[in-house]
């Protein structure tokens, strides 16, 4: 019979699979090298290091991340082996666009700005797309940095990073963390950065935490709102101390974003292996909601609840990462 091990905080896959397979829910920690010997898929998130270390030896031949990021897996390793590698693109998107804009909503309750409001949104696929509709229904003066796009697509309707750090009041990051090749992101946001934008007054990221250089948002005299963050679950405490919003890694925390996890990638463990699981599906749009106000996005989250319960007890950020009660998404 089929062997397949699911990370246990992986929501709404319980008893979907079983009668098709073996399955085991292990805690993170507990996902090793021994664990995954003799297992043929691995479900897993982003704590989970699926590399040589612990995959070599092993019969694994799928891996699904309910997540839309992919840099805790050794693509490269996974394709020599013949390891399908699967994960959930766009999943938690209108989540994460959520957060942005009620973390911005909670800043403009503090920091009012004089005249219309420039948003710079440096990466703008399945996430960094809705945050830049939603600012522009909000009535925010909105800038498009992706370079990989505008060199695809052509550079109408892009800027660059140079002139998102000249113009933005507001910068947010929605990329990848990508190290090598034409646009590396990490540490895109540095001290480099900070300096050359003389207009900036926030920076928030939602992406990967090592795009933004954490020491140098510490450091820095503007304002933070950080969900995603460089060695988590050990977290810059001067950061955490100074940042406005900051939440344990929850942006993209919604039900209906789990519920499209867990569906696409279990949709995928059945184009594989023939399986005929059925997945909950999501209630609301995977494009996010079609019009929004702020009052609506602010009463459907207030990421200042999250960022005093971090804040009480950053040494409890897995386990409140891991027990968050799931929010509905605006809609």
């Amino acid at each position: 019979m089929i062997r397949i091990i699911v990370e246990s905080h992986i929501p709404y896959i319980k008893g979907l699979l079983e009668p098709m397979a073996r399955v085991e829910y292990l805690d993170t920690c507990d996902i090793t090298a021994a664990a995954v010997r003799d297992a043929d898929a691995l479900l897993v998130r982003t704590r989970t290091r699926c590399d040589a270390s612990l995959l070599e030896g092993s019969r694994v031949r799928f891996i699904g991340t309910a997540t839309i990021g992919t840099d805790h897996i050794d693509l490269d390793y996974c394709r020599e082996r013949g390891i399908e590698v699967v994960n959930a693109p766009g999943c938690n998107a209108p989540a994460v666009a959520q957060w942005v804009h009620a973390a911005l909503g909670c800043w403009l309750g503090q920091m009012p700005v004089h005249g219309p409001l420039t948003l710079g949104v440096v990466g703008v696929g399945h996430v960094g797309s809705i945050v830049a509709r939603w600012g522009r229904e909000l009535g925010y003066r909105v800038l498009q940095c992706d370079p990989p796009r505008a060199a695809a697509e052509g550079s109408e309707g892009f800027v660059t990073l140079d002139q998102v750090k000249a113009l933005s009041d507001v910068v947010t990051f929605h990329t990848p963390l990508t190290r090598k090749g034409q646009w590396p992101t990490f540490h895109m946001c540095d001290a480099q950065f900070l300096a050359q934008a003389p207009r900036l007054r926030l920076v928030m990221n939602a992406a990967r935490g090592a795009v933004c250089d954490n020491s140098a948002l510490a450091g820095w005299a503007g304002d933070v709102a950080i969900d995603c963050w460089e060695h988590e679950p050990a977290i810059d405490r001067q950061l955490l101390a100074k940042a406005l919003v900051a939440t344990p890694h929850i942006a993209g925390y919604s039900s209906d974003g789990k519920h499209r996890g867990t569906a696409m990638v279990v949709e995928a463990l059945n184009r594989h292996f023939g399986f005929d699981a059925r997945p909950v599906q999501a209630q609301a749009p995977a494009s996010g909601a079609s019009q929004v106000t702020l009052e609506r996005i602010m009463r459907s989250y207030d990421p200042m609840l999250d960022t005093a319960r971090l804040k009480a007890c950053p040494h409890d950020f897995e386990r409140l990462r891991n027990n968050y009660d799931l929010r509905p998404e605006v809609m």
